[in-house]
């Protein structure tokens, strides 16, 4: 599977971006969908995924509540939602792809070591 991510851009504080994840390849619905980011100078650190199958969502605390996460899967397509942005928001953000045996187990949906395949990120700046 490839992923190819895009939408990043320039935000204003308390602005809204969209960004989009484009997978081809067959999508198994036990898959989980990925969004991590990255921050210059810092670790890569988990932002949101969502089971293709169930929609079951899960979001890192600095996130939750203005992040969301969705998927359609006519268009192989996954989404992130993102509301009320921070600076700190300002990353690469990569969409991945955890086909795995620990794809079942909720609580690894955070570690990027489970994730198979990592799309080429984009960038999200937000100017105060």
């Amino acid at each position: 599977v490839q992923l190819q991510a895009s939408g990043g851009g320039l935000v204003q504080v308390g602005g809204s971006l969209r960004l989009s994840c484009a997978a081809s390849g067959r999508i198994s619905r036990t898959y989980i969908m990925g969004w991590f980011r990255q921050a210059p100078g810092m670790d890569r650190e988990f932002a949101a995924a969502i089971n293709w199958g169930s929609r079951t969502t899960r979001y890192s605390e600095p996130v939750k509540g203005r992040f969301t996460v969705s998927r359609d899967n006519a268009e192989n397509m996954v989404y992130l939602q993102m509301n009320n942005l921070k600076p700190e928001d300002s990353a690469v953000y990569y969409c991945a792809l955890d086909g795995g045996p620990h794809r079942t187990i909720y609580s690894e949906w955070d570690n990027g070591r489970r994730y198979d395949s990592w799309g080429q990120g984009t960038l999200v700046t937000v100017s105060s």
